[in-house]
């Protein structure tokens, strides 16, 4: 199996993975700094994870083809172009539903998805790199 390809059970996997984590940290933080109540920021915080898991599947799938194309290594730069790539994208998705359900301004939920994605850029390269290196070291056990 190449180490790049992933099947699509693995990258729903991934992408729950991924924002179960982040809502463990997100949701009691962000109902802190917003005064908002949990079940808001709850509620919010899943419709937000159900729009960036459909897209972290699809934009992995492109994004792949892309390094395979370019026969690109998972550099630093790869990493950090990735993790700007997905999080523009989500945030561009993302503010429109943001406005809506806290009921503010676009120019309000846009710093409040700012303010999301200082957190996530950086989530997101740790994330990718340490779920890489768990499954590189699965793959190999599998290979033994």
């Amino acid at each position: 199996m190449n180490p790049h390809e992933k099947t699509l059970p693995e990258r729903a996997l991934h992408a729950v993975l991924y924002e179960v984590c982040a809502m463990l940290i997100l949701v009691p933080l962000g109902s802190w700094l917003l005064g908002h109540s949990p079940a808001q920021m709850g509620v919010l915080a899943i419709m937000l994870s159900t729009i960036a898991m459909s897209w972290n599947v699809v934009f992995g799938a492109l994004f792949e083809r892309l390094e395979r194309a370019r026969q690109w290594q998972r550099t630093v730069a790869v990493r950090c172009l990735h993790a700007t790539l997905f999080e523009g994208g989500l945030v561009f998705i993302c503010v429109p539903v943001v406005a809506w359900w806290m009921a503010i301004s676009y120019w309000q939920a846009l710093l409040l998805d700012i303010g999301i994605l200082l957190f996530f850029l950086p989530y997101t390269y740790v994330f990718n790199w340490v779920y890489d290196a768990v499954r590189a070291r699965y793959l190999r056990r599998g290979q033994e």
